[in-house]
């Protein structure tokens, strides 16, 4: 099978995620949709919407303080890619000065149901479609090109959800300017502790041979954290249809798994998968079924339920299971840099 065939996703083998994609270009500045440019000063606290529970803390993180409400509108542990907003988020999305998503094609229905029922001078801020350009998109077996919908886990490499935050700081100081000096002081703290968890996610990496810097995952939640850190993604389990894979499918991702001399294999503690158990069994390989890509951990209120928190357990959780060093990255303080008035559903 020829990787041509892999990165059309005929089969569950990815290959070499960089040779399906270009290498996204971690240090360019953020390219602005319209809708992270438009609005104008409003009067009074901003009414913020937000979509996936990392997004949600990441705005949190830059508008504590502001007297701001910040809602979220997808449930934790609920599948974002089918998720259906329900007639109530409605009354959420209408009320809201200015509604933040991933974009990417993440969240259409949500997206849609805003469009239809938001008011006069509001905005949608895609944050991930404001950072990257088409040609930095990164498609694969679970995102396969021709269905026109690229790999939008942006937030899982951390130079981009600090981007993700810096795009955030300039929509709420153009929205609400009297609290754009807090809203830079915010994101200063929070920039600063994104850089610390770069910087102990690399120290970690480090520790790993290079050879078995490999991820089998569920699903592809890890696509652009895999090329800042240098990984190779060889399989996601899950394809673009959100279905179990075929049995010859599984069966030649057994001999791959084989062949590639991974280490472990990694599920979701949010969607548990009997293939990827199958798979571990069936070729010796350690399976962990614990990793998060929009649930975090513990519940609103407690001390790691935020974007860094939730960071920080799955790199520790990989960096473990494939024999390295994880001591940089349990020192960290994952404590939000603002109090988090934020309402994530659950």
């Amino acid at each position: 099978m020829n990787l041509v065939r892999r990165c059309a996703a005929v089969s569950v083998l990815i290959g070499t995620l960089s040779a399906c994609a270009g290498t996204a270009q971690q240090s360019a500045n953020p390219i602005q949709n319209d809708g992270c440019r438009a609005g104008s000063a409003l009067d009074g606290p901003l009414n913020i919407a937000t979509t996936v529970a990392p997004i949600t803390s990441i705005v949190a993180n830059i508008a504590g303080g502001s007297g701001a409400t910040i809602t979220g509108i997808v449930p934790e542990g609920t599948n974002s890619h089918t998720f259906e907003p329900k007639p109530s988020d409605a009354v959420t999305l209408e009320s809201a000065d200015v509604i933040f998503i991933n974009g990417l094609a993440l969240e259409e229905p949500t997206k849609n149901l805003a469009l239809a029922n938001m008011k006069k001078g509001a905005v949608i801020c895609e944050v991930g479609s404001a950072i990257l350009s088409p040609d930095q998109y990164i498609y694969d077996f679970s995102f396969p090109k021709a269905g026109g919908k690229p790999n939008p886990h942006l937030w899982t490499n951390p130079p981009m959800a600090k981007q993700y935050a810096q795009v955030v700081r300039d929509v709420l100081s153009r929205l609400d300017p009297a609290h754009a000096e807090l809203f830079a002081k915010n994101y200063a703290a929070f920039a600063e502790k994104i850089d610390a968890l770069d910087a102990a996610m690399i120290t970690a990496t480090a520790s790993i041979p290079e050879s078995q810097r490999k991820l089998l995952t569920y699903h592809d939640a890890y696509a652009y954290f895999s090329v800042h850190y240098g990984y190779t993604v060889i399989g996601a389990i899950q394809p673009s249809s959100f279905q179990e894979p075929t049995p010859k499918e599984i069966a030649d991702l057994i001999k791959q798994v084989k062949n590639s001399g991974v280490t472990a294999i990694f599920g979701s503690e949010v969607f548990p998968s009997p293939v990827l158990e199958q798979i571990g069994a069936e070729t010796g390989v350690r399976y962990v079924d614990v990793l998060r890509d929009d649930d975090l951990l513990g519940k609103p209120g407690d001390a790691e339920h935020s974007w860094l928190g939730l960071m920080r357990f799955d790199y520790t959780t990989m960096v473990e299971a494939l024999g390295g060093d994880a001591t940089a990255l349990k020192n960290l303080d994952v404590n939000n840099a603002t109090k988090d008035t934020a309402t994530y559903p659950q």
